[in-house]
C-alpha cells in the first residue's frame, strides 16, 4: 500500500509540478502528516521532492524531472489494451488517435509486461454490434454534437421520431453522447427535462450561439442513468407459453431470451420443451412464426388465435396462384 502510494504522489507530481499537502491526502485518503512522511520517503530515496509550508505551500518536484516508472501492473497493462468501443473512436474521429495513444502507452510500458500486452491487444477481441442487427449510422456528423457538449452550448435539433413522418425540430441543452451498443445517443435536456435523442433518427443538428442550461447538480452519468432505466423499465407483459422442439430450443431462446420468463421445462420424454415468453404487447408474438412447425402457441387462447390468423393469411396469400402466374411469365419472357 505504501509504494503504490509513493508511486501515486510521484506521478501526480510529475503532471502538476506542485499539489497542496492537504489536496494529496484528500485523493490518497491519508492524513497530511502521512503525506508529509511519504514525501521524506520519496526524497530519501534520491526523488528531487521536498515540501514548502505555509499557505502558499505545497510538496514540489523539481521541473523537468521525469521518471519512466509507469506503476502499471500487468492486468492494468493488459485491461488497457482491451478497449470495448473501437467503432466509437471511428466515430469520433480518434481512430488514428486511438492507435497511437496504445503504441506510445506500449512503448512506455516496463518490459516484462509487454508481451502479455501484445498477445491481449491480438488475442481479445471485441464488438460491440450485435447479431443480426446491424449497426446504425449516425444521420448526423458526430463532431457537430461533440462541439455543442465541450463548448457548452445548446444545439438545434431536426429530428424524426419512430413512426411519425413529420420531423420535430428542438433546442436542446446537451450533457454528453453515450455509446448503447453500437448506437450513438444524445443524453440532453429539452425544457429542462432529460431526454434521450438517437444520433440515426437527427436529420439536421447545428450548435447555438446561447450557452447550455444545464439543471444545476445534474451530471452526464447521473442523467443517462436515470434515463436508461425509463427505457429499461418494462411495462405489465403479456404472458406466451410455447412448446418447441428441442433442437431449435437454442436459436428461440438466443432470439428470443429478453422475453424469457422463466426456465425452458422439458416435456416428459418427448421432443418437445415449454417456455414461458412475456411481450409488450399481444401481436409482437407473431415473430414466433419464423419457426414454423417447430414452435407451437399454447397459451393464452388470444395468442393462438392471432397467430392461427396470421399463418392464415400467408396461406391465401401462396395459395392464389398468383405468384405461379408472375414466375412463369418471366421465364417465358
Amino acid at each position: 500500500m505504501k509504494a503504490d502510494r509513493l508511486l501515486s504522489i510521484l506521478l501526480l507530481l510529475q503532471t502538476r509540478g506542485r499539489v497542496p499537502a492537504p489536496e494529496l491526502a484528500e485523493r490518497l485518503e491519508v492524513s497530511v502528516r502521512t503525506v508529509y512522511r511519504d514525501v521524506e520517503a520519496l526524497s530519501a530515496a534520491g526523488v528531487p521532492v521536498w515540501a514548502e509550508r505555509g499557505r502558499h505551500g505545497g510538496i514540489n518536484l523539481l521541473p523537468g524531472y521525469r521518471t519512466d516508472v509507469t506503476g502499471l501492473t500487468g492486468d492494468e497493462a493488459r485491461a488497457l489494451f482491451v478497449l470495448s468501443a473501437q467503432g466509437a473512436h471511428e466515430a469520433l474521429g480518434l481512430g488514428d488517435a486511438i492507435g497511437s495513444a496504445l503504441r506510445k502507452v506500449m512503448a512506455a510500458l516496463p518490459a516484462p509486461h509487454r508481451p502479455a500486452a501484445e498477445r491481449t491487444s491480438e488475442r481479445i477481441l471485441v464488438d460491440p454490434a450485435r447479431w443480426m442487427s446491424g449497426e446504425p449510422a449516425a444521420a448526423v456528423d458526430l463532431g457537430i454534437l461533440q462541439t455543442a457538449v465541450f463548448a457548452d452550448r445548446r444545439l438545434e435539433l431536426t429530428y424524426r421520431h419512430s413512426g411519425d413522418p413529420a420531423p420535430s425540430r428542438y433546442t436542446v441543452d446537451p450533457y454528453g453522447l453515450v455509446n448503447k451498443a453500437g448506437v450513438w445517443y444524445l443524453v440532453a435536456d429539452l425544457d429542462g427535462a432529460p431526454r434521450l435523442f438517437r444520433a440515426d433518427r437527427m436529420l439536421a443538428a447545428a450548435v447555438a450561439e446561447e450557452p447550455v442550461r444545464r439543471r444545476p447538480g445534474a451530471q452526464p452519468a447521473g442523467v443517462w442513468a436515470e434515463l436508461r432505466d425509463q427505457v429499461e423499465r418494462i411495462p405489465d407483459e403479456v404472458p406466451v407459453r410455447v412448446r418447441v422442439r428441442r433442437h431449435r430450443l437454442d436459436l428461440l431462446l438466443r432470439i428470443h431470451g429478453n422475453h424469457q420468463l422463466g426456465p425452458a421445462r422439458p416435456v416428459g420424454d418427448s421432443e418437445w420443451s415449454e417456455v414461458d415468453l412475456g411481450f409488450r404487447v399481444l401481436p409482437a408474438a407473431r415473430a414466433l412464426l419464423a419457426f414454423g412447425g417447430d414452435v407451437e402457441v399454447l397459451a393464452p387462447p388470444e395468442a393462438r388465435a392471432l397467430l392461427a390468423a396470421a399463418a392464415a393469411e400467408v396461406v391465401a396469400l401462396y395459395r392464389d396462384g398468383d405468384g405461379d402466374a408472375t414466375a412463369a411469365g418471366s421465364r417465358a419472357g
